[in-house]
């Protein structure tokens, strides 16, 4: 018995669409020039012309000398800083300060929202997406300087538990003091998109729910998380994926000479051996490999959550 072969053409209808869509072009090609061109061409020459500054990775690059005159030295900074003795250290302090903010920082927004789509009053949920959207408006170096101020010996902290620590030249504060700091300050603007996923979802299967005598904790479960689901799924690959782009700006501001042994990380190192120590092809292929390593856990984790999904990915 012959098995006739499935066909992998597209549907019909994606056929039809694409047909419309060619027919449209066509007939307004001006205004999509008119519209697309600008952002097209800023696209290119401020995203994509600056990725040739690469090629300073694999020179041993001289300003006076340029892209074209720097000699040719390959993968040198690459095996420079591989062999080096701070790999390791930087690494290791890049993976655990991104790991645990994403494991810690990334349920917070969910459960938030899930509370405030509780609030029935309106007036009162307003007020209280109020107050915690708010600390999201305050600067890095702001934030930074609170921490500071808090956590210093002489800080309200420290009034309070009647002690003199110096929270920020305490190399096991660090990652504690910087995690916490950014659940509060994002957590309340990170949540806005799972509760205006949690708008959309329909009034009549939690009310109907609560007649079959549903708890609120299994109404949670049966109705709401399955509805956000697909929204926590890309937050966690596009978070997932910018694992080892850490914050620079206030890693470096809450960064002293005593808690170093946690807090010196890749693009702390980037900018020091790259802007204070001038050796500029060293950083970039520094930064080229923390990006290559970005790339590498995007598409892992987008392939292992694709599979666990059953076939919905990004």
């Amino acid at each position: 018995m012959q098995t006739k072969k499935i066909s992998k053409s597209r549907h019909p209808s994606e056929k039809n669409y694409f047909q419309r869509f060619g027919v449209y072009f066509i007939k307004n090609w001006q205004l999509y020039i008119i519209f697309l061109l600008p952002a097209l061409a800023l696209t290119i020459i401020f995203k994509y012309l600056p990725m040739f500054g690469v090629i300073i990775a694999f020179e041993e690059y001289s300003p006076v000398k340029g892209y074209f005159g720097s000699d040719w030295i390959g993968l040198y900074n690459f095996k420079r800083f591989f062999s080096s003795t701070e790999f390791a250290r930087l690494l290791l302090n890049t993976l655990k300060l991104s790991g645990f903010n994403l494991i810690w920082s990334f349920f917070p927004p969910i459960v938030l929202a899930l509370l405030l789509n509780r609030v029935r009053h309106k007036g009162m949920r307003k007020n209280a997406q109020l107050i915690v959207y708010l600390p999201y408006f305050i600067s890095t170096i702001v934030l930074a300087g609170m921490v500071r101020l808090f956590f210093s010996p002489v800080g309200p902290i420290n009034a309070l538990m009647g002690s003199s620590v110096d929270y920020m030249t305490e190399p096991s504060w660090f990652r504690t003091l910087y995690i916490g700091s950014g659940i509060w300050q994002s957590a309340g603007w990170a949540s806005i998109i799972y509760s205006a996923t949690l708008a959309g979802v329909s009034q009549e299967l939690i009310e109907a729910a609560r007649i079959d005598g549903a708890t609120i904790l299994q109404q949670i479960k049966n109705v709401e998380l399955p509805a956000l689901k697909p929204v926590i799924v890309i937050q966690f690959i596009l978070s997932a994926g910018n694992i080892m782009s850490i914050g620079f700006e206030k890693v470096y501001a809450m960064q002293t000479d005593l808690n170093k042994v946690t807090s010196d990380i890749i693009p702390t190192y980037v900018y020091r051996m790259g802007l204070e120590m001038g050796d500029y092809g060293y950083s970039t292929a520094v930064g080229l490999f923390n990006t290559v390593i970005n790339l590498i856990l995007l598409v892992a984790v987008n392939m292992i959550v694709k599979k666990l999904n059953e076939g919905e990915g990004l």
